[in-house]
């Protein structure tokens, strides 16, 4: 088969690197990989796996966008795909109608993943418009089935995100210089309990949530630290200075750190006592709450959205209800007032099954020439 993926940017993120995941995986199956977008720190990774980027200006938020269309389908006239796969609501707009002007007879079949709990409104339907809809957990299946009833069932497939193993594996310890490197940068750590937030500088990801448990953990006594790791959104710098002011106010300058985007976030997880997911709205998966749990960290999280559905499996003690942050605080004083929980060993959500899962779905489309395709 040859497939192509679009989606906006080949940035950091986890549908960039669900991605990348893919594409490799159809190399290393023979098959051939294209990603349309408009580039990105990520687009050399993408090539060094054998796949192959064609960079188009398919990101920006723009009516002006959709004169990438015509563009657009005359390269599938060009690379002539089995598969296009649609990940994003601008591109998939742009990839839609371009496929929609294709001969019927001759185009590729279309594939959509539903990566979120996108605004209801016809912007965002153009995800369900796939002969295969992708959901990527439960939860956003769910909310397709309620949102988007004219969706044929028989259509959907829940493939859930998955990790390695073999990158995020169960009781991983970071390499001693590494540790060195880290109490040398951050030297307030020794002898704390480190409890890490990894999560974009944005409001409903619970940045000041996270302030009021730390705040509330040392008023129970635990001499704990908080890590905020994290760049903040291009857009939210109003609530990155909202945050920090937070933090000083509650005079926790010395208790709670932002080290910013690390690309060792890894090793820090696997340093930290507690990770925590504090996010307002349901995360659609939540994949780095999923890479701690492999290697091993017990995740404290408001119990909802596909971190929830991680949790049932892998920790269910570990959820309280979404938003009460008192619970959250009782739950870890409870917690590192004995001894810290660990998740399960035996881990469903690995990536091996998601990229064969995805596979599995584009070959079953492909090979079903007697399906009437949708229009």
């Amino acid at each position: 088969m040859k497939v192509l993926q679009i989606l906006p940017e080949l940035n950091a993120g986890g549908v960039e690197r669900g991605t990348l995941e893919v594409a490799a995986h159809l190399v290393r199956e023979g098959h051939e990989a294209w990603v349309v977008s408009n580039g990105g720190r990520l687009v050399e990774e993408l090539e060094a796996y054998g796949a192959r980027h064609v960079a188009m200006p398919v990101h920006r938020k723009s009516p002006w966008t959709l004169l990438q269309v015509a563009r657009l389908r005359k390269r599938l006239r060009e690379i002539r795909p089995d598969i296009l796969h649609i990940r994003s609501r601008v591109p998939g707009w742009v990839a839609w109608l371009a496929w929609r002007g294709l001969e019927p007879e001759t185009r590729p079949r279309l594939v959509s993943t539903v990566h979120g709990f996108y605004s209801v409104n016809t912007y965002s339907a153009v995800m369900t418009k796939g002969e295969r809809v992708i959901c990527v957990s439960n939860s956003v299946r769910d909310y397709v089935r309620q949102n988007y009833p004219g969706v044929i069932e028989d259509r959907i497939r829940v493939i859930h995100r998955g990790v390695n193993p073999d990158h995020f594996p169960f009781g991983f310890k970071p390499d001693p210089k590494w540790l060195d490197r880290w109490h040398e940068d951050f030297p307030l750590l020794k002898g704390k309990r480190v409890i890490t937030l990894p999560a974009r500088i944005t409001r409903w990801k619970g940045g000041i949530e996270f302030v009021s448990v730390i705040a509330g953990l040392l008023d129970k006594g635990h001499p704990v630290c908080g890590l905020i790791v994290g760049e903040p959104h291009p857009r939210k710098k109003d609530y990155h200075r909202e945050l920090l002011r937070t933090i000083s106010k509650a005079g926790l300058e010395e208790k709670i750190f932002l080290p910013g985007h690390r690309s060792d976030l890894r090793e820090i997880m696997a340093v930290s006592d507690v990770v925590v997911s504090l996010s307002s709205d349901p995360e659609a998966f939540g994949r780095v709450s999923l890479e701690a749990l492999s290697l091993g960290r017990p995740v404290a999280a408001f119990d909802h959205g596909g971190v929830g559905e991680q949790l049932a499996e892998l920790l269910p003690e570990g959820g309280v209800p979404a938003g009460n942050v008192h619970a959250m605080i009782d739950l870890m004083d409870s917690w590192l007032s004995g001894s810290l929980p660990l998740p399960a060993r035996e881990n469903p959500f690995t990536l091996e099954r998601m990229v064969s899962q995805t596979l599995a779905t584009y070959e079953d489309l492909w090979m079903d020439k007697d399906e009437t395709k949708v229009s």
